[in-house]
């Protein structure tokens, strides 16, 4: 560990004693090393990179409620809240004293602004979903806000703790996008593109104060580079570790620690429902079983991963084990190819940066290939997959990790990237919204894990594990990561 030194005992020094022991301070600087660079950093105006949330999450933004590292729901801006016996009125009693980073006062007045503009019809925010019920907001009192919803919403306390619903003030929200200002215990210093991201201690900090003075997060794409930032001490932490093939060198490395846990990352192959020939089940289910996941998660994450067989993640309780409905048959893959009368078929894959996508891609494009299906991949940059993928559906296939929490019924929304459209599924959903009983909550989830299954929307990978590397010194870091955060906000060096 590196450390600061301060020597006492000049006064003895000078008359000729001894010279006083020396007391090593712990460090109070952090270098984090990141994959992906945030297009912007402001979490609700668009931007669907969980790399936005990774910066600033809990450190420079807060909203009312906040995930912890378990994935339980804790007070934040709202430090109590009331709840109507008919479940549609939320009222939520706010800390006081708190100032934004700019020294604009926080108030129940903020509150509403950062609602109201989530929810109205021209809001950017990628998860517009969470606020559709949200009837209206009332300013009660400057420390009071009363929150209305037009139908229950079982999970609504958890969604107001998502990186899309952190309060943001009025004065700030048109520049937040580069220069964030929120109400969090890390303060925005500079953004050099491409490179790094400061953040420093706020000072003013209405709770408990970080314990760490400055943070730099580092731009690391390349694995291999991110590999020997970690051996050379350039970085101290790296919460998403990308390169699992050198896990075994660092762990032999006494400086070292590591951790593999759990995300909500489930790692797909992407479809384009809404395109021909991928708009034919038959061939979506032909895709499905050219699939062997245990190919990729050998091969592409080096034995780390849980195979899925839907889109939710295995540590649920709610969670189906489907992966058989889908397993890896090539033979069958062809046989549903001519059921559909389709031969000689390419398609496009676009590959974005993370080192699971393009190296899952390059196995999953032979394993298409040995039943008839050609499969051009393009790399593409980030910004490219956002607005081109992501945003113009212009793609046939792509593989992505989405790691935001208990984001299932993203698949319920006709303008997402996959174009898949079910009434069925749409009616499930609707039905789980309405629905606070935990049993029947439990059963809805799992009709619509089985939904998906039986459409072959995706093709389901394996659940992204949480690798984290960090110098053995630093503690107070997420095993798990139960949402897409790099939370430091208790994060320190050993003393």
């Amino acid at each position: 560990m590196r450390k600061s030194f301060i020597v006492l005992g000049w006064a003895a020094l000078m008359v000729g004693t001894m010279f006083s022991p020396v007391i090593a301070a712990p460090r109070t600087d952090l270098n984090v090393a990141l994959q992906l660079e945030p297009p912007n950093l402001d979490p609700t105006t668009g931007g669907a990179a969980a790399a936005i949330r990774e910066v600033t999450y809990a450190n420079i933004y807060e909203g009312l409620t906040r995930i912890d590292s378990k994935g339980s729901v804790q007070p934040d801006l709202a430090k109590t809240w009331d709840i109507s016996t008919d479940g549609l009125t939320y009222t939520f009693h706010l800390q006081t004293g708190v100032k934004f980073h700019d020294g604009a006062p926080f108030s129940a007045d903020d509150v509403k602004f950062s609602l109201d503009r989530a929810r109205d019809a021209k809001s950017t925010n990628a998860q517009k979903q969470l606020f559709v019920n949200i009837a209206s907001v009332d300013v009660v009192d400057p420390a009071t806000v009363k929150v209305t919803l037009s139908k229950p919403q079982g999970d609504f306390l958890y969604d107001m703790g998502w990186g899309d619903a952190v309060i943001v003030s009025p004065k700030s929200a048109p520049t937040d996008v580069t220069n964030p200002v929120g109400t969090g215990p890390f303060k925005f210093v500079d953004w050099v593109k491409g490179d790094h991201i400061d953040l420093a201690k706020n000072p003013d900090y209405w709770g408990t104060p970080a314990k760490l003075d400055k943070v730099t997060f580092k731009f690391i794409a390349d694995p291999t580079a991110a590999t020997a930032a970690i051996l050379a001490g350039d970085v101290d932490l790296n919460p998403e570790f990308a390169a699992p093939e050198s896990l075994d060198q660092i762990k032999a490395d006494p400086r070292f620690a590591v951790h593999v846990g759990s995300t909500q990352g489930e790692t797909i192959l992407s479809m384009n429902n809404g395109k021909a020939p991928l708009n034919n089940i038959k061939v979506r289910e032909a895709i499905a079983h050219a699939i062997d996941r245990k190919a990729i998660i050998d091969g592409a994450m080096f034995g780390y991963g849980t195979p899925i067989g839907t889109f939710f993640p295995p540590s649920d309780p709610a969670y189906v084990d489907l992966t058989a409905q889908s397993n890896f048959d090539p033979e069958k893959s062809k046989e549903l190819l001519k059921e559909a009368g389709v031969s000689n078929l390419t398609l496009s894959l676009k590959l974005p940066p993370p080192a699971y996508a393009r190296q899952s891609g390059q196995i999953i494009q032979q394993e298409l290939a040995n039943v008839g299906i050609t499969a051009n991949i393009t790399n593409v940059e980030w910004a490219d997959w956002l607005k081109n993928v992501f945003t113009n559906k212009d793609y046939d296939l792509t593989i992505i990790s989405h790691v935001e929490p208990n984001d299932i019924g993203i698949f319920a929304r006709d303008d997402y990237y996959f174009d898949y459209h079910s009434d069925a599924f749409k009616k499930i959903m609707s039905d789980l919204n309405n629905t606070a009983d935990p049993a029947e909550r439990t059963k809805l989830l799992q009709a619509a894990q089985k939904q998906l299954a039986d459409d072959y929307v995706v093709g389901f990978l394996f659940e992204y594990p949480n690798i984290v590397v960090a110098n053995k010194d630093v503690q107070g870091v997420w095993e798990n990561a139960p949402i897409p955060a790099v939370d430091l906000t208790a994060v320190s060096w050993a003393e």
